[in-house]
This record gives structure tokens, sequence and C-alpha cells, in this order.
């Protein structure tokens, strides 16, 4: 149950980071608005609050795990949002980095 826990506070926390990433790409970058930018900025906020959740207590290695979900999840996002289609180099690195926030979250670990 804890890496279920955890897994679906990746999730989560990634909707937030990802996604209050693109708003503030958006309100910037494509000119839709300092609230669009507003909104992106609380989102990352939220992404902050919820990674505190996560049942491993070490900051360091949620934070590098959270980096893998980032990765995988910005290209899924960009394939929804705006039409990215990955080649295979994108998607091998994707589930390069799942791997590794797998190994970093969830390895056997001795009580040291």
């Amino acid at each position: 149950m804890p890496i279920l826990r955890s897994a679906v506070l990746f999730v989560v926390a990634a909707l937030f980071e990802i996604g209050g990433a693109w708003l503030v790409w958006q309100g910037v970058r494509e000119h839709r608005g300092w609230l669009w930018a507003a909104g992106g900025v609380l989102s990352l906020g939220a992404y902050g609050f919820v990674a505190t959740f996560q049942p491993d207590a070490h900051f360091g290695r949620i934070l590098a795990a959270y980096g893998g979900i980032f990765v995988a999840g910005s290209l899924l996002w960009g394939v929804i949002a705006d039409g990215y289609r990955p080649d295979r180099w994108d998607i091998t690195g994707a589930l390069i980095c799942l791997a590794g926030m797998a190994v970093i979250m969830w390895a056997p670990r001795s009580g040291g």
C-alpha cells in the first residue's frame, strides 16, 4: 500500500508541477495574460505541498524522484495539450527516467 500511495502522490504532484509550468508558459510566452501565469505559480506551490505527503522523509530522494516523473510527465503533457509527437529517443529517455525514479523511491534499503 505505501507504494500505491506514493505513486498516486507522484501523479497528483506531477499534474500540479507540469500544469503549473504550462500555465506560466501560456501566460507569458503565449501572451494569454498574467492570470494564467499566476495560476501557474499557485499550482507550482501546490506541487511542493503535495510532495510533503510522500511516505519517505528524505527531501533529496523525493525531489530526485520527481525529476524522473517530470521528464516523462512533461512529454505526455506535450502530447495531450500541445500535439507534440515524441520520437523513440524521447520515449526511451522517459522510460529510463521512470526506471530511475522507481529505483530511487522503492528499492529495498537497509534500516540505516
